[in-house]
């Protein structure tokens, strides 16, 4: 393909992306699926360099503004992610002296929004629960790329046979700090059609994604709740550690995002897992269940403002208002799911989200609610029972922070009730 007309696209692409009216990576796939003349490199040109822009929007916006022509092709031009050469050759003379420029420009002179590159409620929020170094982090490490984390499926393989499996297959992969189960991967290399993937021995799952699986801590002929499955990642983690015995529910109220489970499913060999499609948190079929359950699983829905590295058009799609209304949300769905719970079962609340108001003010809540039913438990003291080396930070209610600058996982936060 001519290089001019890639940027072209790349300009077309970021001008849909950048209306924000849906997740980006939705609308990057239907852009493909409109140009399927794009071979692999240039579908891998156009997406990373729509998701570079994404992350240093306004910097990128504020240094466009100097230039001519299309803004979107400015854009593009500054968040690049193909060939310098084939770059190059798509600029015209006075774009090449305008991207030399911009390339000389000292970002640390810079106004702090054009530094971290987050909308100024975000910055402020995060600015409230971390020091001025540990913010700094956060923001350089959210203009990053997150790696690509697998979870051996445990019921199938173990992870130094999938390691070796992968490295005979040109992948070179490494054992995740904390997860048991993880291996973490240089690069985005192509996993589906390998026999690893295709048996069911792997699937891409966040290192701090497989440790709530772990906190949950589901046993062999236990029933088990995973509340909020979506696609079904943590339970599938969950249904492993249960040795495909017992009964494992996922629950949503998405049957689009239940189907999406079934090849996952299909591959993983577990005939434990029983999805269910909820109308909501109040349906008739959670009160039949109400205290028959052991562990209950719930990773709310959120802002998810703590995959940033993985989703930076969150940060332009999410707002103040949007999370006071999860907020509504995630705290309907913890007491629905509590009630499910028998004397003596775990209840696990958890977010991939940064914000305080999606996490500790949720447990806050919940503890001043349930106290006399429910007592906190540590995380800390949890997943060292589960062998986990010390992971995340714990704050002085033993509830669990991971942090994309300081652990290198997506940005979760957890919290563990049992039952009295």
């Amino acid at each position: 393909m001519n290089r001019s007309h890639l940027l072209d696209q790349c300009g077309e692409l970021l001008r849909t992306v950048m209306r924000f009216d849906a997740p980006a990576d939705g609308v990057v796939s239907a852009f493909f699926r409109g140009h399927r003349t794009l071979g692999p490199r240039e579908r891998h040109t156009l997406a990373e360099t729509t998701y570079a822009v994404l992350r240093r929007r306004l910097l990128f916006q504020h240094l466009a503004q100097d230039g001519s022509g299309a803004a979107e092709r400015r854009l593009a031009i500054l968040g690049w992610q193909g060939a310098e050469v084939h770059l190059q050759a798509a600029l015209q003379s006075h774009e090449r002296s305008w991207l030399q420029r911009c390339r000389e420009v000292d970002v640390a002179t810079l106004p702090d929004k054009l530094r971290h590159n987050l909308p100024d409620w975000l910055a402020g929020a995060l600015r409230e629960q971390l020091a001025d170094a540990d913010f700094w982090a956060l923001a350089d490490a959210l203009l990053h790329p997150a790696p690509l984390d697998l979870r051996v499926n445990s019921f199938k393989a173990k992870r130094e046979a999938v390691r070796a499996a992968l490295l005979e297959a040109g992948i070179q992969a490494e054992p995740t700090p904390f997860s048991t189960w993880g291996l973490r991967v240089a690069g985005k290399p192509a996993l589906n059609k390998l026999d690893v993937f295709t048996r069911g021995e792997v699937e891409v799952q966040d290192e701090g994604s497989q440790l709530l699986a772990l906190l949950t801590d589901a046993k062999r002929g236990e029933m088990v709740v995973d509340f909020c499955a979506g696609a079904g990642g943590k339970t599938l983690a969950l249904g492993a550690a249960m040795r495909n015995t017992g009964r494992l529910y996922a629950y949503d109220t998405s049957g689009h995002r239940l189907d999406a489970m079934k090849p996952r499913l299909a591959r993983s060999g577990l005939s434990n897992v029983h999805p269910v499609q909820l109308a909501h948190e109040r349906d008739e079929r959670i009160k039949r269940m109400a205290g028959k359950i052991d562990r209950v699983l719930i990773d709310a829905p959120c802002s998810g403002l703590g995959t940033l590295r993985r989703n930076p058009d969150l940060k332009w799609r999410q707002s103040p208002k949007a999370v006071q209304e999860l907020k509504v949300k995630q705290q309907a769905i913890l007491d629905s799911a509590a009630r499910l719970l028998k004397p003596g079962g775990r209840l696990v609340y958890a977010t991939c989200s940064l914000h305080r108001a999606e996490n500790e003010d949720i447990a806050d809540a919940f503890e001043q609610a349930e106290g006399e039913r429910f007592v906190a438990l540590n995380v800390g003291e949890l997943l060292a029972s589960a062998q986990v080396a010390r992971a995340g930070d714990l704050d002085e209610a033993g509830r669990l922070r991971l942090w994309p600058h300081r652990h290198g996982t997506d940005g979760f936060f957890a919290a563990v009730w049992q039952r009295r």
